[in-house]
């Protein structure tokens, strides 16, 4: 009969013990549905999947390169990516036909992703590169990184997007690289986090473009950029040197609330349109030396602590500073106490004369 009870027990035990992990189990939804037209490589795992889950179902970068040899775009979400993905090893094709237009591009290697390319809320574990020096890259669909970890380098020089790009909250904690890249679309990056050193050099945005409340955590290169479009970089952190000289803004220049920790260059930098520094605070040498502002540009509440140098630099309609609030406060605080010493002199006088 004990054996019996004890048999029992040990059994109900177990249940209680398996139940859980069921019910955690059935909590993790993997959806790995293909598109209406079978050219998307889809991944999706719900929220209720556990880090051992999504190790679990991890997707390898050869996956990847393999879709986009297929013709495939990609679709991921929730997911980890494991090795690198080298995308120097698609094959050449040609230049598309929306792209032709462009003298600039005739000529060169082009390799081509001709579906989106989204990766939300995921985690990279390997490294994303395209290094041709010579070829150009071209993303036909979308590009979408919100929310999603990158662990290591992630260079997409030399990258044509011709649909909207989205990074906003994405985390990129190595280098990260755009040098000489197109965007035709709009470009979101708002709230994101850029590693150790970021370089758009000599890219050119089409498009709006904001970085607003993201942070730069190392060096930010901007140089040689052309923003065709409105730029909003308002609330931005830049925590190591940064460079903007040799850019343009075609648009309005929004670096309204920005925080520059060091460095920051706008040396030769043309400003086609207004220029925004409102209560920008610049604790650092800020070198806008033989820069334009053919706009109006707002320095009234900039912040300099370590003062600016605007040598040669061409402003055309600069916003004068509001009187400082302290200097009236003293002028006030004199003119009273002058009110006071006369009052008494009066008073004086009087006594004195009645005596």
């Amino acid at each position: 009969m004990m054996n019996r009870i004890c048999a029992w027990i040990v059994a109900g035990g177990l249940v209680f013990l398996w139940l859980p992990l069921v019910a955690a189990a059935s909590n993790c939804q993997v959806k790995t549905l293909a598109s209406e037209s079978g050219m998307t490589l889809t991944r999706h795992l719900s929220a209720g999947c556990t880090e051992h889950d999504r190790e679990v179902q991890a997707v390898d970068a050869a996956q990847l390169l393999q879709a986009f040899r297929e013709g495939k775009g990609i679709d991921l979400s929730g997911v980890v990516v494991r090795g690198d993905l080298s995308l120097d090893l698609l094959p050449v094709g040609q230049l598309p036909p929306e792209l032709e237009g462009m003298k600039e591009l005739r000529g060169q290697e082009v390799r081509v992703i001709p579906g989106p390319m989204t990766i939300v809320d995921s985690v990279v574990r390997g490294a994303i590169k395209h290094r041709s020096g010579q070829g150009l890259l071209v993303v036909k669909g979308p590009v979408t990184f919100s929310g999603t970890r990158f662990e290591q380098l992630v260079d997409l020089s030399r990258t044509v997007f011709i649909q909207p790009v989205t990074l906003s909250g994405a985390r990129f904690l190595r280098e990260s690289y755009f040098v000489q890249g197109r965007f035709l679309r709009d470009v979101s990056a708002e709230k994101t986090a850029f590693g150790p050193h970021t370089r758009f050099h000599r890219s050119v945005f089409q498009g709006p473009v904001t970085f607003q409340q993201s942070k730069f955590n190392g060096l930010a290169e901007f140089l040689e950029v052309v923003f065709e479009k409105d730029a909003n970089l308002s609330r931005t952190y830049f925590q190591l040197g940064t460079g903007f000289s040799g850019s343009r803004f075609q648009g309005l220049a929004d670096f309204s609330d920005v925080s520059f920790d060091r460095e920051a260059f706008f040396t030769f930098t043309l400003f086609d349109r207004d220029a925004d520094f409102r209560r920008a605070t610049f604790r650092s040498v800020a070198d806008f030396s033989d820069a334009s502002f053919k706009g109006r540009d707002d320095f009234s509440t900039t912040l300099f602590e370590k003062g600016s140098q605007f040598t040669r630099a061409a402003r055309s309609a600069p916003v004068q500073a509001p009187p400082k609030r302290d200097n009236e406060i003293v002028q006030y605080a004199v003119i009273g106490m002058l009110l006071m010493f006369g009052a008494l002199l009066i008073v004086y006088r009087i006594r004195r004369s009645k005596a």
